[in-house]
């Protein structure tokens, strides 16, 4: 596969999904239990909903660079 399909491949699929995740952060933010929390567990909840989309799109991003680690140094 080349790296231009991948690229498409992946960005569609990133942008799919930050769209959907965007709308269940939004929902489990504005669920009751976040809502009547004390204010140091609103912001825990709010910092790990707006950095947990992170985690599952390193994967593709991964695989749209074609799986191979640049040297360090």
């Amino acid at each position: 596969m080349t790296r231009r399909l991948r690229m498409l491949i992946g960005g569609g699929g990133m942008i799919i999904f930050v769209i959907m995740y965007a709308i269940l952060a939004m929902a489990l933010a504005d669920s009751r239990p976040v809502q009547q929390a004390n204010l140091v567990v609103q912001v825990l909840c709010y910092a790990v909903l707006g950095l947990a989309w992170v985690l599952p799109v390193m994967p593709m991003i991964l695989w749209m660079e074609g799986g191979r680690r640049k040297p360090k140094g």
